[in-house]
C-alpha cells in the first residue's frame, strides 16, 4: 500500500509518501509562499524522487481542516483531481489529530493549536494509550485562554503536564507561558508544525477502521464561517456561495 500525504492547512505545505508502514519520503516547507504555486510542484517531486508513479498509489489521506479556507481549499483541489484522475479513495485526516499524531508515544498531555486570528485558536487535546491516539477534546475554534484552562485543568486530573504544539505557538507562546505562570512544556521545532508524514500515518489507520471519502463527496471541515461569510452577514447580507467571492476569504 503506497499512501500519499497532502498537509496543506497553514502556512506550511507538506507531502509525503507512505509505503505500509515505512515513510519513503517527506517534503515541507513552511515559508511564506502560496500553496497554489508549491503544492503540485512538490507532489510531483516527492513522486519522481521516489521512483513512485502516480498509479502505484493506493489512496489519498488529506489534511481535512479546520485550518486556512484558502490553504484547506487548495489541499483539497489538489486531493480531489489526483483521487479522481487515478481513481482512487481520499481518506480526510483531522488536522489537530494528526499534529498530535506525530508525537506518538509522548506521556504529556497533548495541545495542539492552530493561529485562528483574533485571539482564538483551533485546538484539541489528546493522549496515548500506548501508541493509540486517544481524543480528549475535539477539534473546536475558541479563545486561547479558554483553551490553555481546559489544557491544564485536564492535565491536573490525570496528574500529568501539558506539551503545547502547532503553528500557534509563535503568536500564542508567551501569553501560554503567562497563563501556566511557566509550567509550560512546548515541542521543538521540528515537531511545532503540521506534517504530511503524520497525515500519511494516521490516513492508514483511518482507512484500516474503515473511515474513507472519494473525489465527488470529499470536503474540507472549517469548524467556522469564513472572514468574508461573518462580514457579509454583519452587514446584512446573503452569504450564499455563489455570491461569495473567494478573494480574502483565508480565515
Amino acid at each position: 500500500m503506497k499512501i500519499l500525504g497532502i498537509e496543506s492547512a497553514s502556512v506550511t505545505a507538506s507531502c509525503a509518501v507512505l509505503s505500509d508502514d515505512v515513510l519513503l519520503a517527506e517534503y515541507t516547507t513552511n515559508y511564506k509562499k502560496t500553496h497554489s504555486e508549491t503544492l503540485l510542484p512538490m507532489v510531483s517531486e516527492i513522486l519522481r524522487m521516489t521512483g513512485t508513479k502516480p498509479s502505484d498509489l493506493t489512496l489519498i489521506a488529506v489534511s481535512e481542516g479546520p485550518g486556512s479556507f484558502t490553504g484547506l481549499r487548495i489541499g483539497a483541489a489538489a486531493a480531489k483531481g489526483l483521487a479522481f484522475a487515478l481513481d482512487i479513495p481520499i481518506v480526510p485526516v483531522p488536522t489537530l489529530d494528526a499534529i498530535a499524531y506525530g508525537m506518538a508515544g509522548s506521556a504529556c498531555i497533548l495541545c495542539p493549536m492552530m493561529d485562528a486570528r483574533r485571539g482564538e485558536v483551533y485546538a484539541g487535546l489528546y493522549e496515548f494509550d500506548g501508541t493509540e491516539l486517544v481524543i480528549l477534546q475535539k477539534a473546536e475554534a475558541l479563545p486561547c485562554t479558554e483553551e490553555v484552562r481546559r489544557a491544564e485543568e485536564f492535565a491536573g486530573e490525570r496528574g500529568k503536564r501539558v506539551m503545547y504544539l502547532g503553528d500557534g505557538l509563535p503568536v500564542f507562546r508567551e501569553e501560554i507561558t503567562r497563563l501556566t505562570e511557566g509550567r509550560a512544556l512546548f515541542a521543538l521545532p521540528q515537531s511545532v508544525t503540521q506534517r504530511a508524514g503524520s497525515v500519511a500515518a494516521l490516513g492508514k489507520v483511518l482507512y484500516e477502521q474503515g473511515v474513507v471519502s472519494d473525489a465527488y463527496t470529499f470536503s474540507p471541515l472549517y469548524l467556522r464561517k469564513s472572514q468574508a461569510e461573518q462580514e457579509r452577514e454583519a452587514m446584512g447580507l446573503s452569504t450564499e456561495p455563489d455570491e461569495l467571492s473567494a478573494k480574502g476569504a483565508d480565515l
